[in-house]
């Protein structure tokens, strides 16, 4: 009935005196008188218990476990300090209904243990009293806080609030509601920026603490399990230092605390929200409560004190318990009850009013099925059923734990904790007509659904904090956008986290992503870093430098052709028949065919394209340098010949010089057959040199095999070099062997510089560059061996002559 107590004078030299208690809750009253009305009913009634009446007492605890434990053992042993009957007979009380606090239920429930007495609670929610072992004589009709923390926590999760501070009261309410949200955020992304807590005994310079941590902390929304009375000096205090801005959640203890609902609170917790127990009807309580009054009960303290609360006057001096002071002006107890006295006549939506209600219809129900049992048929001993003369708490209990029955359409029955269905309605502190602070229900919980569908909430009818429409946020750290991971900062929570961007070819498309995922293979990261895009893919195509290079290859096999056309026209010409002409016409048609052996590598490489690469450019460059071989070993012949007694022209005629031509080719050819039988080139994806793209090229299948390619071209035009230096200083006016030294000197050193730039260039320009080396090699032969050709042909005709090339000393 009050919500303080002002402990007695311990001094141990005489007797203390009964603990006085202040602060009238005229909520608790209605509680009281509520119970009255189910009893009264229950008399009346010819269905539930006939020619049985129940009987009652109430007790003040004044919300001190304390005072609670000397309430029940008045209960048990009587007022008097004289033996009792009770110790030796049955119980002088067959059950309890209480408390409202859960640290007094655990008091009495562990005091009424021994002697089996059961007890009802209609406000306790310490998850600690469904301990079936610690309480195994505990009931309720309220649900326990493991499920209203996972209702806040779901709510938090809701609404994307991470960072939040809790408040608590010092008792085991408080802590072990703190323990369940601790477990039941715990990998949730939610964190706790602090924890407080109210003091059992008022401390001005604690709170004050307390509100100076919510006041620096960046948390922005408060939880609280408490009381009211334990809430209320911490509330005064935050609204004398004007503090504003935070969003209140509230436990069921004093979220429709009517202690709460003037209109002078909602400044500062106006959009307060929180979960309370389920409303139900109790029809007539109404009437009830206004038939009460001083006149009708001159000797009841409490309906004294009720109308000092009420009406701010003195009834009568003050009494063994609490009064107003008699400096109050006098009142004559015939005040009518009005709408504005809300905490006591609040019967529009009864919560824990109708907890009580169904406590003592529980009761009821249970000895009803106690006194019906059929003899032989019972639940106890050899099928017996219980003395309903002499009854014991024992069997009372018994029938408590089986009871099932319907109340205002709610089905009411306990499992085997002693705890019911767990269902709250989502409560939001709006501001009334007359500016007060009414309840409304913007949503429900309801424990009895499948994961992730027990909460729902009508989001656009919530007053937020501050009366504003916009939700608070109440975070550590802004969420990281896709494209980015959270980075937990050292030493901090993990809601406190800086935002770090994801590296290349990985993704994140979600917020708040704890880790970028990789894309596959042949994937990328887009700028963004949100999806995977596919790879560009890359290889030398016909865009800018592949049509330069096709142009430049199409460029020189035409000029090819067209000095094979000069010299087809002048064939009879001397400089055309020196050194066989046959071989020249062989070198310009091989020419030609390494000119456009280039265009095989533009394009996307396929299987075939990567075989016809390599093979075509290797055949053909060895059988334009083994014409060019044959050449040079023709003009040394030719020198050599001129010398008396040496015949070894006849060594290297026509057929001989073809045999020589065929021999170093097929060599190549032979090696080239086994390349592609053995490990042929094909197309590869390669994702290793460039990441962010697929640079498609043609492996080479067997690197020993390319290597021994390229070394025979090497090798043939090693030699050709060597022996084209050899005759470079011959006698003539026109000496072949210079020109060819030249072409293998540009030929040589083209290839040397091919090796390095091949090996380090990235992506196309790999094809590019064997390209370049191709064309620039054909180029250096076609110029070294057939422009000065051209230039006497075309330019000096005069020149073309036997007697001109042969000179004094020329070849005879």
């Amino acid at each position: 009935m009050h919500y303080r107590m002002e402990a007695p004078d311990q001094n141990f030299t005489h007797k203390p005196a009964a603990a006085k208690c202040w602060g009238f809750d005229s909520r608790s009253f209605r509680w009281a008188q509520t119970m009255r009305l189910a009893v009264e009913e229950i008399n009346q009634s010819q269905n539930l218990l006939p020619n049985f009446t129940l009987g009652y007492k109430i007790y003040d605890s004044c919300t001190t476990p304390l005072t609670a434990q000397g309430a029940v053992m008045a209960v048990l042993n009587g007022p008097g300090e004289a033996h009792d009957s009770g110790c030796s007979g049955t119980s002088p009380v067959l059950a309890v209904v209480g408390e409202s606090g859960s640290a007094q239920s655990i008091v009495l429930s562990r005091s009424l243990q021994p002697f089996s007495i059961p007890m009802i609670s209609y406000f306790s929610t310490c998850s600690c009293l469904s301990d079936r072992k610690k309480f195994p004589t505990f009931f309720r009709v309220i649900p326990n806080d493991d499920y209203q923390v996972k209702a806040i926590a779901r709510l938090l999760q809701k609404f994307g609030w991470t960072w939040v501070g809790v408040v608590l009261e010092d008792h085991d309410y408080g802590r072990f509601a703190l323990q369940g949200l601790m477990r039941e955020i715990k990998n949730t992304g939610v964190c706790l920026a602090y924890q407080e807590m109210i003091p059992k005994v008022y401390s001005r310079e604690r709170i004050l603490e307390i509100l100076d941590v919510m006041k620096r902390s960046t948390a922005r929304v408060v939880v609280v399990f408490s009381g009211e009375g334990e809430l209320y000096p911490l509330l005064k205090e935050y609204m004398d230092h004007n503090i504003t801005g935070i969003q209140w959640i509230a436990s069921e203890a004093w979220v429709t605390a009517s202690l709460f609902a003037g209109s002078e609170f909602y400044p500062f917790l106006g959009g307060t929200l929180g979960f309370s127990i389920r409303k139900g009807q109790i029809p007539g309580l109404r009437n009830y409560l206004m038939s009460v009054d001083p006149l009708r009960y001159p000797s009841n303290p409490l309906v004294h004190e009720l109308w000092g609360a009420l009406y701010g006057c003195s009834l009568s001096p003050p009494g063994n318990v609490a009064q107003v002071s008699s400096q109050l002006p006098p009142c004559s107890g015939q005040e009518p009850l009005k709408e504005q006295h809300f905490a006591y006549l609040n019967t529009s939506s009864p919560r824990v009013s109708y907890n009580v209600y169904k406590a003592v219809y529980a009761i009821a129900h249970a000895l009803h099925s106690l006194i019906s049992c059929e003899p032989g048929k019972g639940p106890f001993q050899n099928s017996s059923c219980a003395d309903a003369t002499n009854i014991h708490p024992w069997q009372l209990q018994h029938y408590l734990q089986e009871v099932s029955f319907t109340i205002s359409g709610e089905e009411v029955n306990f499992d085997e904790n002693g705890d019911v269905v767990p269902s709250y309605d989502v409560i939001n502190w709006q501001r009334g007509a007359a500016g007060n602070i009414e309840f409304v229900t913007v949503g429900m919980f309801d424990g009895a659904k499948e994961a992730g569908k027990e909460l729902f909430i009508q989001e656009d009818v919530i007053v937020w904090a501050g009366h504003q429409s916009e939700m608070v946020v109440s975070v550590c750290s802004d969420s990281c956008a896709p494209g980015s991971r959270k980075a937990v900062r050292r030493g901090e929570p993990l809601c406190c986290f800086d935002c770090a961007p994801c590296d290349n070819g990985k993704i994140s498309n979600e917020t708040d992503s704890i880790d970028c995922t990789s894309c596959p293979e042949d994937y990328w990261s887009n700028q963004a870093k949100t999806k995977c895009i596919p790879k560009a893919v890359e290889y030398l195509t016909h865009d800018a430098m592949g049509l330069t290079l096709t142009v430049i290859a199409v460029v020189g096999a035409c000029l090819t052709i067209t000095v094979l056309a000069v010299f087809l026209y002048h064939r009879n010409t001397p400089i055309v028949r020196v050194n066989n002409s046959e071989l020249s016409f062989f070198i310009l048609l091989s020419l030609t065919l390494c000119f456009l052996c280039a265009l095989v590598f533009i394009g996307e490489p396929t299987p075939w394209s990567c075989m016809l690469r390599h093979t075509a450019f290797s055949i053909t460059f060895s059988l334009c340098i083994s014409c060019i071989l044959g050449k040079t070993l023709v003009v040394l012949a030719a020198f050599t010949a001129t010398r008396p007694g040496n015949n070894i022209m006849k060594w290297l005629g026509p057929k001989q010089q073809r045999v020589i031509i065929s021999a170093c080719t097929f060599v190549q050819v032979i090696i080239c057959a086994v390349w592609l039988i053995t490990a042929p080139p094909f197309p590869y994806k390669n994702t290793q040199y460039q990441r962010s793209k697929i640079i498609l090229e043609c492996s080479v299948g067997s690197d020993r095999a390319f290597w021994c390619v390229l070394g025979y071209i090497g090798l043939l035009a090693a030699l050709c070099f060597i022996l084209a230096f050899l005759a470079r200083k011959l006698p003539g006016n026109f000496n072949e062997a210079k020109y060819i030294t030249f072409s293998m000197l540009i030929f040589c050193a083209v290839w040397l510089a091919f090796i390095p730039a091949y090996v380090s260039s990235p992506g196309k320009f790999t094809v590019a560059v064997e390209i370049f080396a191709i064309l620039a090699s054909s180029f250096g032969l076609l110029m070294c061996l057939f422009a000065p050709k051209c230039y006497i042909i075309l330019l000096k005709p005069h020149k073309n002559t036997k007697q001109h090339l042969m000179g004094r000393t020329g070849i005879k």
